[in-house]
């Protein structure tokens, strides 16, 4: 049996990238998946692969630094299925104006903080009333290796990430009794394209590389360990950090 058979599944981000994989993915193995993104064309676009595929894919235009915004995507989710069983809060990311606290435009910190933490927060909050409801289900978070390691010109994203983490641990004991488990993946870095840019402008990044040490991830990768968190293989883990990191919080 595919391993989230008839299942709901909820991926943020999905528009691309590891959001669009891992919802192609939990597609593949039998989830009905809610794509909500921001960009109305890529998200529909991937959508429309997985139906073609023979999956389910629903996409709705969702920013989930919005209140009203993830309301309504949760809203879509009870009236079109009744039920939500996985939530992968994949939206995120840094740019290159972050750096230095002490330099970083304050509008760099905010932008972080609200996409990377008040986003994980909002679709949680969302959607943990629907888990409840039904019995429980997965939260699966994602964070990244700043929030376990010191990594320069970061210091807005590494405040946010830190919090997903923290955030998780906290969420897997409250809700723990609603049988709903909360996890964290920790990406090292991920080969998309806009990471592949980021390379391209800050060189020192790449002394970064021998430290991965089973060099870098692709989207794929993060994806698995996605599906493993939100399945049942997992049931007995909560508030847990998988690392997808190629060793480099080892090495």
């Amino acid at each position: 049996m595919a391993r989230l058979q008839d299942k709901v599944a909820v991926v943020t981000g999905a528009s691309g990238g590891i959001g669009a994989e891992t919802a192609r993915l939990f597609a593949r193995e039998g989830a009905a998946v809610v794509l909500a993104a921001r960009s109305a064309e890529r998200g529909e676009a991937v959508a429309e692969t997985i139906r073609r595929a023979g999956g389910r894919a629903l996409f709705v235009e969702t920013d989930v630094t919005e209140p009203d915004s993830v309301a309504a995507t949760f809203a879509a989710v009870e009236a079109r299925f009744g039920r939500l069983d996985v939530l992968f809060n994949n939206a995120g990311g840094s740019t290159d104006r972050d750096g230095p606290l002490t330099t970083a435009p304050l509008e760099e910190f905010w932008r972080c903080i609200k996409l990377d933490l008040f986003g994980t927060w909002l679709s949680s909050r969302a959607a943990i009333p629907l888990m409840q409801r039904t019995g429980g289900g997965s939260i699966v978070n994602s964070a990244s290796i700043v929030g376990e390691m010191g990594v320069p010109n970061r210091d807005a994203y590494t405040a946010a990430k830190g919090g997903v983490i923290a955030l998780t641990r906290s969420m897997a004991v409250e809700f723990a009794g609603d049988g709903i488990r909360v996890n964290v993946i920790v990406p090292g870095a991920v080969l998309t394209d806009r990471v592949r840019a980021f390379f391209e402008r800050e060189p020192h990044l790449k002394r970064q590389e021998e430290a991965y040490l089973l060099g870098f991830a692709e989207p794929a990768d993060v994806a698995n360990a996605a599906l493993f968190l939100a399945c049942e293989e997992s049931r007995r883990t909560t508030g847990q950090k998988l690392p997808v990191d190629s060793g480099i919080l080892i090495s």
